[in-house]
C-alpha cells in the first residue's frame, strides 16, 4: 500500500489566537507521534520551529506578515494551489486556505456555526471569512471533522450538509493539565500575586463570552462572599469589548482582576489554584476551558447551550447564559458548599478523561485512511 500523505493547511499556527491555535498544535504534533507510516505535512510558507512553537519540517523563515499576506492573495487567487504542493498528496485538509489543490482528496474541521447563529458577536470581517470558508471548502469537501455532536448537527441544519459526510472528533486536553500539582497552583498564585480564594475565568474578552453577566453576577453576591474571594480573568482582549475592557481596568469592586494573555504553562496552575471556573458562554463549539479545568481538578459553572453540555458530561453546574440570577446563584451555591465542589471536583476529572490528544490523532488517522 502506498504510503498516506496528508498535507494541513497550518496558517492558524502563524497568528496568536485562541481555540483554534491551541487545537492544531496539538492536532498536528500527536497525528505525527500515532502516523503509523503516513507523512504528516504542514503548508505553507512556515517559519522555524521557535518561531511557531511546533517541531516538524518547516519552509523558508519569512515574516509573519509576509506569510499572511501571501495567504492573502492565494486565496484571490483563481486557480487552485497544485502548483506549489507535491503531486503525491493524498489529503489536504483546510483551515484558512480557500484553493486547495485539486488532486487530492479535501477534508476540514467545523470548529464552530458562531457567525451564522450569533454574528453579532464578531466582527464583519470575521463573519464574511467564515461564510466564504463554507461556501469553497465546506460545501466541497469529501469528508469533514465536527469537534463536537452539537457542532454536527448545527452545521447539518445550518449549512445544510450531507451527515455523513461528518464524522465527530473530540478535542483532547493537554496532559500537562492532567499533572498539575498543588506545587504548580502556589507558584502561579505567587507569581500573578493571587493572595486571595478566587473564581476564575479563562478565554478570549469578546461579546460571546459574556463577561458583563459574570461582572454583574459577581457584583450581585453578598459583601461577606466577595470580601473572601476575588474574580479573576484571564486572556487576551478579543473584538468589541472597549466598554467590558474599560470596566476591567477600572473595575467597580476591588475583588476584580484582570490578568489579560497568561501563557499556556501557567494555565494549569491557575486553573488549579482556583476555587472555581466559571464560564457562562453564549456559545461555543467545543469549549476547551471547560475541559481543561476539570482536568486540572477545578469545579465548573458553565452554559447549558451549544456544546458545553456535552463537553461537560453531566460533571458541571449548567446555567442559562442570558440569566444573571441563575449564574449567581450557582456560584453562591459552588462557594458555600464544599461538599458540591468535592462532587463536582471528582466528576469533573473522571469526564476530562474521555479528552485525549492521542484518541483525537488516532481516530483522526482512521478518517484521512477512510478518505483517501
Amino acid at each position: 500500500m502506498a504510503l498516506l500523505q496528508i498535507t494541513i493547511d497550518a496558517v492558524p499556527l502563524l497568528v496568536r489566537s485562541a481555540g483554534v491555535k491551541n487545537y492544531l498544535y496539538y492536532w498536528t504534533g500527536h497525528l505525527r507521534q500515532e502516523s503509523r507510516g503516513a507523512e504528516i505535512r504542514l503548508f505553507p510558507f512556515l517559519g522555524e520551529p521557535r518561531e511557531l512553537d511546533h517541531e516538524g519540517s518547516m519552509v523558508d523563515p519569512w515574516s509573519t506578515r509576509a506569510r499572511l499576506a501571501l495567504i492573502y492573495l492565494l486565496n484571490r487567487f483563481p486557480n487552485d494551489i497544485s502548483g506549489w504542493m507535491d503531486s503525491d498528496v493524498n489529503v489536504f485538509h483546510s483551515c484558512k486556505l480557500l484553493n486547495p489543490p485539486r488532486h487530492a482528496r479535501l477534508t476540514a474541521t467545523i470548529h464552530d456555526l458562531t457567525c451564522w447563529l450569533l454574528p453579532e458577536t464578531h466582527s464583519p470581517a470575521n463573519v464574511a471569512a467564515d461564510k466564504r470558508f463554507a461556501e469553497r471548502i465546506l460545501q466541497r469537501a469529501d469528508a469533514l471533522i465536527a469537534v463536537s455532536e452539537a457542532t454536527r448537527l448545527d452545521a447539518v441544519r445550518i449549512l445544510k450538509l450531507v451527515p455523513e459526510k461528518i464524522r465527530v472528533i473530540h478535542h483532547g486536553v493537554a496532559d500537562l493539565f492532567f499533572r498539575v500539582t498543588p506545587e504548580d497552583a502556589a507558584a502561579v498564585r505567587s507569581r500573578y500575586g493571587l493572595d486571595r480564594p478566587y473564581l476564575l475565568f479563562v478565554g478570549t474578552i469578546e461579546p460571546r463570552k459574556n463577561i458583563d453577566l459574570l461582572l454583574q453576577a459577581y457584583g450581585g453576591l453578598g459583601a461577606s462572599l466577595r470580601d473572601e474571594f476575588d474574580l479573576i480573568l484571564a486572556g487576551p482582549p478579543g473584538w468589541a469589548q472597549d466598554e467590558t475592557m474599560a470596566r476591567l481596568r477600572q473595575p467597580s469592586s476591588p475583588g476584580i482582576r484582570y490578568l489579560g494573555y497568561v501563557a499556556e504553562g501557567d494555565l494549569p496552575g491557575l486553573f488549579a489554584g482556583a476555587t472555581a471556573f466559571v464560564y457562562p458562554s453564549l456559545y461555543e463549539g467545543f469549549g476547551f476551558p471547560v475541559a481543561q479545568a476539570m482536568a486540572a481538578g477545578t469545579p465548573v459553572i458553565t452554559s447549558a447551550v451549544s456544546a458545553l453540555p456535552e463537553i461537560a458530561g453531566g460533571a458541571a453546574l449548567l446555567i442559562d447564559p442570558r440569566s444573571e440570577e441563575a449564574l449567581r446563584g450557582a456560584i453562591e451555591r459552588i462557594l458555600t458548599s464544599p461538599s458540591e465542589r468535592a462532587r463536582l471536583i471528582g466528576l469533573g476529572r473522571e469526564n476530562a478523561r474521555r479528552f485525549s490528544w492521542v484518541e483525537c490523532a488516532r481516530q483522526s488517522l482512521r478518517f484521512f485512511e477512510d478518505v483517501a
